[in-house]
């Protein structure tokens, strides 16, 4: 009885990675097209319970920010997501879309390296052990 239970729980765990990774795919494909720069995905799983991949983009200008953000949401949409969040469109600095499984941060070159966000989900432990004696 304990193995019946297990399996269903298995195959929602992979449904769900499945559906992660088709959508990972479309932002990416999106992010293509629209010919965003220096695309870096953070793979958060085991790291994060709010969501499985962390995507961060450079638009060259406030407009290309802008029709990024608004292509890869467009997109979203017509594959059927309907928890889609987005912030950040008025002024195009930094605009966020979040889907639940992949988060993704668009910036202008400037804005992208002020808060370098990546940073915070790739410094290893050994960086972490070093930062911690020097500020002793």
């Amino acid at each position: 009885m304990i193995a019946k239970k297990a399996a269903p729980k298995k195959a929602a765990a992979e449904a769900v990675q499945d559906s992660a990774a088709k959508t990972l795919k479309l932002v990416l494909g999106r992010l293509d097209d629209m010919k965003a720069e220096e695309t870096v995905t953070i793979d958060l799983r085991g790291k994060s319970a709010f969501s499985d991949y962390l995507v961060v983009t450079t638009g060259r200008s406030n407009r290309h920010v802008s029709s990024i953000a608004e292509n890869v949401t467009k997109g979203l949409k017509e594959a059927g997501q309907k928890k889609l969040h987005v912030e950040g469109m008025a002024n195009a600095d930094w605009v966020l879309v979040d889907t639940g499984e992949v988060i993704l941060h668009v910036f202008r070159p400037e804005v992208r390296e002020f808060y370098n966000i990546e940073r915070l989900w790739t410094q290893n432990t050994q960086d972490d052990a070093r930062a911690n004696l020097k500020a002793v």
